[in-house]
């Protein structure tokens, strides 16, 4: 392969045809076990009798010298625990916002997208398994420092930078690097995650952070587990502290044929949403396809998603989408007071836009969201 100008590379990812090799940056080896340039010391960790405890997150794994996390993103050197996650992603592309999904986001704006390998969940249903169930240390890597990312994402005219794909969490470092540097340029910055992340790094990060979206795997305890490797209350947790905080939050839910799909758990799950503030923030009904360790699942039924739509409006929920089912509207806003197509959209792209400062243009209801 011939080494591309970053001009050359951005201008590849502006039309979609670059991202998990990065070709356009310098390529680079990885950090592997030994602190080096792409390898910074955590953020939160504590010393103990058995071994350095990382506390970013609730998996909060102790260890040995040499030992690896469970994002495979941490190791503990000479008893100081060290991210080998940290300006080096393996995935660099440039998205229309309405991608992550956010619909009620800066809409019609490109966001600077990046990723490292590793996630402290191991999801059976993961659609970017390739990098998040493995390390920095395997994947192809690009040399690009937080004031590289920032740099970038300028030059590419970007209005944000994403810290999507895998788990943003698990490169916590690197990712709160970014967006205090990027904040002080005026760039938002947008985390779309799985919300499993402990109280105090959070609370750190939100005075950097402008938007997320919170993939909220099911409402039930035990699937949540078997399903992801986590624990549900913690992703909870998240949810409340992001919804009473400054940060936009749109929610997502992927709904997985015999594990998440039953009714009864998607209506508690919306009753659970409308009592705890979130009337406003977008939720998200995702179309599950066959990937990874489900292969042997069907996609999911329309008639399912239509009828989690359902549950949510009549449990007082004002923005629903479904979302991997194009060219059915069902990715429309409306207006929750007059019904009136509020914003048409197709794919990623707006067709017709009928919001005026925020408010519906026919009854001047606003619709929550940020706008510009």
């Amino acid at each position: 392969m011939g080494t591309m100008t970053k001009r050359e590379f951005l201008r590849l990812t502006a039309a979609g045809a670059a991202c998990l090799a990065c070709p356009g940056f310098a390529m680079v080896a990885s950090a592997g076990k030994d602190p080096g340039k792409f390898t910074t010391e955590a953020h939160f960790y504590t010393v103990t009798p058995r071994g350095v405890q990382c506390g970013i997150c609730p998996n909060e794994c102790t260890l040995k010298p040499g030992e690896e996390s469970t994002c495979r993103n941490r190791i503990n050197k000479g008893n100081k625990l060290y991210s080998v996650a940290y300006g080096n992603p393996c995935a660099v592309h440039i998205d229309p916002v309405e991608k992550k999904p956010f619909l009620h986001f800066m809409p019609k704006t490109r966001t600077f997208s990046i990723a490292t390998a590793g996630c402290n969940f191991a999801c059976l249903n993961c659609q970017n398994w390739e990098i998040s169930q493995t390390s920095p240390a395997k994947t192809r890597n690009v040399d690009l420092m937080p004031p590289d990312v920032v740099k970038s994402c300028i030059e590419s005219d970007c209005a944000s930078i994403s810290y999507t794909y895998s788990e943003p969490i698990s490169f916590y470092e690197y990712m709160f690097d970014t967006a205090k540097l990027a904040s002080e340029k005026g760039i938002r910055n947008i985390m779309v995650s799985n919300g499993f992340i402990n109280p105090e790094p959070l609370k750190k990060l939100i005075s950097h952070l402008d938007a997320a979206n919170i993939d909220l795997k099911a409402f039930d305890s035990q699937v949540y587990l078997k399903l992801t490797g986590g624990k549900m209350q913690p992703v909870l947790d998240t949810l409340v502290a992001l919804q009473k905080s400054k940060v936009w939050l749109e929610i997502t839910n992927l709904i997985v044929p015999s594990w998440n799909d039953n009714l009864d758990m998607i209506s508690r799950m919306c009753k659970w949403l409308a009592q705890n503030g979130f009337r406003d923030a977008p939720l998200h009904f995702s179309r599950f396809s066959p990937l990874y360790k489900l292969t042997q699942l069907p996609s999911t039924p329309l008639n399912t998603l239509l009828k989690a739509r359902e549950a949510a409006v009549a449990e007082g929920l004002k923005y629903v989408y479904i979302g991997n089912v194009p060219g059915r509207g069902f990715e429309n806003t409306l207006c929750p007071s007059c019904g009136k197509l509020v914003i048409e959209r197709r794919g990623y792209s707006i067709l017709s836009d009928n919001l005026e400062n925020g408010s519906c243009k026919s009854c001047r209801q606003p619709i929550a969201g940020v706008w510009n």
